[in-house]
């Protein structure tokens, strides 16, 4: 019994990150910013699945992330807030960039929800748009489905494009 469970979760993953890759794949020419777009909805749907499914959503994001053209590791200057959680059960966390860079710049940040004991329950992508040089922006991630008990948020990966 334990080994068909195992086997239904392999093909669950395997198709889940197969459907993950064709919305992302696109086309050639798309924009950082539609990359970054395609990957927070493709994440949002996917992370609402079992754990395998967060494990490899979470690991195709940040694969996406790296494929955002002329992006730059900007983890630093990201900072998750606290997480609360809302009436209807989804942890929030406001999600603060700084633009460090001379130009205008948009960031994509995948923010990784955990429990208690550390393990990844869920993971999304947040875009913040057009924030000035030596400016500050907010965006809110929120998880996919209820989470319950003591939820932390940490930032996984931030790239400014």
């Amino acid at each position: 019994m334990a080994a068909r469970h195992r086997t239904r979760g392999a093909t669950a993953g395997a198709a889940l990150m197969l459907a993950l890759t064709g919305v992302l794949a696109g086309c050639g020419g798309d924009s950082p910013g539609d990359t970054a777009r395609r990957a927070e909805s493709a994440v949002g749907s996917i992370a609402s699945r079992a754990t395998e499914a967060v494990e490899s959503a979470a690991a195709e994001a940040e694969r996406r992330l790296g494929d955002i053209q002329d992006g730059v590791d900007v983890k630093g200057d990201v900072r998750a807030g606290e997480p609360v959680t809302g009436s209807d059960g989804r942890v929030r966390s406001e999600v603060t960039v700084r633009n460090t860079d001379d130009a205008a710049r948009s960031f994509a940040v995948q923010v990784d929800f955990e429990d208690s004991g550390g393990r990844l329950v869920d993971t999304v992508i947040v875009t913040v748009g057009h924030v000035q040089p030596g400016q500050s922006a907010t965006a809110t991630a929120r998880s996919t489905h209820d989470l319950s008990g003591d939820v932390r948020v940490e930032v996984a990966r931030a790239v400014r494009y």
